[in-house]
């Protein structure tokens, strides 16, 4: 169980400003956590940012985002404040992966139609914005096991450069539990798609979400709230793997964020 573990916390402050405060490391791939008087206005240079009525909100970089950027917000009193944020570049691994059958690089011609389907799907269920401020929770790893790929990691499959892996791979053998790493809503299950396999989506809030690929099992519906630390899946080695793991993603909107910065390093246990 990773319960024992949600104490175990990571977070600090990189801005506190002129009632403005955002939690998070500010590098590329980032979700950034922060708090504003309630009724407070936000923008990301000229990209209006949804402010809860707690005051809370969310901001995610993707991989390859530029550094510089402009926060600018207005408080209920009228007041107008800004600050430069400046993102650390990042440097990302490269992973050679030879001997996969063709069919797995390149998807033959006639799982094209499945492959929109399953992509549509995802769409869909990342679409929709929820109301909830779960997203502001610390988050805790969903499942516990030595780390077989990273976020920002370019792979080459048979020689071949593919898209960067947007996630992170915890190994773990099929059937290990996975757990809810923060409050949501389920959005999307769906046993067997062509690439991810069993997927699975958690919408955590306010265009925060979490998504879990190449499960055997889910334990949870779609339209079902869940808590941190609830059993929602397990681990498998389904849809295009080379072994079993969780490849646990987490989305801002459209920019796709790395998992891993919101979690502490993982117990001794799990080395």
């Amino acid at each position: 169980m990773l319960k024992p573990f949600a104490a175990l916390l990571l977070s600090f402050w990189v801005i506190h400003a002129s009632a403005l405060e955002l939690k998070g490391k500010a590098v590329q791939g980032s979700l950034l956590r922060g708090q504003l008087t309630p009724g407070s206005q936000l923008w990301l240079d000229d990209r209006e940012i949804q402010v809860a009525d707690t005051g809370e909100f969310a901001i995610g970089f993707s991989r390859d985002d530029k550094l510089h950027w402009q926060l600018r917000w207005h408080t209920p009193d009228g007041t107008e404040s800004s600050k430069e944020l400046v993102l650390d570049k990042r440097i990302y691994q490269e992973q050679h992966i030879d001997g996969l059958p063709p069919k797995m690089v390149t998807p033959p011609e006639s799982t094209l139609a499945r492959i929109r389907k399953d992509s549509q799907m995802v769409r869909q269920a990342r679409d929709r914005i929820e109301i909830d401020t779960a997203f502001a929770q610390d988050f805790i790893w969903p499942a516990v096991g030595p780390i077989s790929g990273v976020y920002g990691s370019r792979r080459i499959l048979n020689g071949e450069p593919r898209r960067p892996h947007y996630g992170v791979d915890v190994a773990g053998p099929v059937g290990q539990p996975v757990y809810a790493p923060a409050d949501g809503l389920v959005t999307l299950f769906v046993p067997d798609m062509y690439y991810s396999g069993g997927t699975l989506i958690i919408d955590h809030g306010y265009g925060v979400s979490s998504t879990f690929l190449h499960l055997s099992k889910g334990h949870v519906e779609v339209g079902q709230r869940v808590k941190q630390g609830d059993l929602i899946a397990e681990i498998g080695a389904t849809g295009r793997v080379t072994g079993p793991h969780l490849d646990w993603r987490m989305n801002w909107f459209e920019k796709r964020v790395d998992p891993q910065l919101l979690v502490p390093a993982q117990p001794d246990t799990a080395e």
